[in-house]
């Protein structure tokens, strides 16, 4: 499910071309993008056209490493999992309250369609209009909202149950990070308290040869 969402981003951003990326860059370690574009059967401007804008929005991370013996720069790329879904899951409240809008604003308000042209005008545009289409010069009919608004709250129980999907997803990467954050933290701590106890004992180390050193009796001077 997670990287149906996260091509689901890619596409939302870039494009359905583009939307294979997503895998690409799912990953724990960031990718070369020359690598990303062999994947991609891509030039690397194309492929670097499709990750800044992905990049636009904060969703990538990236790193450069220069190459020694060519002397330019590689960048590798990553998808940044947690910002991805809070992105979609902010898209996705947008959508609900779009969707909300739509059923109150049919709920109270007639609408009006030119059956050979398929437009749709509210009651006041069709008013100003005359009734008559401005494009075939056809009469308007009353549309039918019954059957508009079962399709926008069919659409609505759908974008919410994937809004909870989402919100899951966020919370089971905001674990997963915790624990991985908690990894890094105890393995500095090990770290330092190696460290610190290495050099507690090179101290006592030298103390202990600054003392024989000292305890060392003078040579008596020959008569």
């Amino acid at each position: 499910m997670l990287n149906n969402f996260l091509k689901e981003i890619v596409v939302m951003l870039v494009g359905k071309q583009a939307e294979p990326i997503a895998d690409l860059l799912n990953s724990n370690k960031h990718v070369n993008e020359f690598l990303i574009a062999k994947k991609l059967n891509l030039t690397i401007n194309q492929t670097r056209n499709i990750l800044y804008k992905i990049a636009d929005h904060g969703l990538v991370s990236s790193i450069r490493k220069k190459d020694r013996r060519k002397g330019w720069y590689t960048y590798f790329w990553k998808l940044e999992v947690l910002k991805s879904l809070e992105f979609l899951q902010n898209m996705l409240i947008k959508k609900i309250e779009q969707i909300k809008n739509q059923i109150k604003s049919r709920e109270v308000k007639q609408f009006y369609i030119c059956e050979k042209c398929n437009l749709e005008f509210s009651e006041e545009n069709a008013l100003l209009h005359d009734f008559t289409c401005p494009e075939c010069g056809g009469v308007f009919s009353l549309k039918d909202n019954l059957g508009v608004l079962k399709e926008l709250r069919k659409n609505l129980v759908k974008t919410d149950r994937e809004m909870h999907i989402v919100s899951e997803e966020i919370n089971k990467e905001k674990e997963k990070n915790s624990k991985k954050t908690a990894r890094v933290v105890k393995k500095t701590k090990v770290k330092a308290k190696k460290t610190a106890r290495k050099r507690f004992n090179q101290k006592k180390h030298a103390k202990k040869i600054k003392h024989k050193k000292n305890k060392r009796p003078s040579k008596k001077k020959r008569l």
